[in-house]
């Protein structure tokens, strides 16, 4: 399999969505205290295994997907799960903001890059990006 760089601008969308991914998983896997802290989570001193939850989880998954996406972002099934996957991320966030109290510049924030993350491999995979 021969590895190419995005030649289109729909290309480009989801080519760039899979690399922020995999940097994101990337920065989770090898230093998950840093990324908690970014969460605005903690480690409770009982419990240190909850790292261990932060590099599989947030890293591993992350990252996996990531790589895979950025191995295959020219084909419109990959960019389409990559693009709901953040599409759901950015449902959880907005639940979180409504349900649970969360309603901070810090969440719209996040919901936000949910949302742009979301939209840009999913207008590559349903054509809405000019060539």
């Amino acid at each position: 399999m021969e590895f190419s760089l995005p030649q289109t601008n729909a290309d480009t969308l989801a080519f760039a969505a899979a690399a922020v991914t995999a940097l994101i998983g990337l920065f989770a896997l090898f230093m998950p205290g840093v990324a908690l802290r970014a969460l605005r989570l903690a480690v409770h001193p009982n419990r240190p295994d909850a790292v261990a939850e932060a590099r599989s989880t947030i890293g591993g998954f992350m990252l996996g997907t990531g790589v895979m996406s950025l191995l295959l972002f020219d084909q419109p099934m990959v960019q389409m799960v990559l693009g709901a996957a953040w599409l759901f991320a950015a449902f959880g966030r907005f639940v979180a903001i409504l349900s649970d109290k969360a309603s901070t510049v810090y969440h719209w924030l996040l919901l936000s890059l949910a949302l742009a993350l979301a939209a840009m491999p999913l207008a590559a995979a349903f054509g809405l990006v000019a060539s």
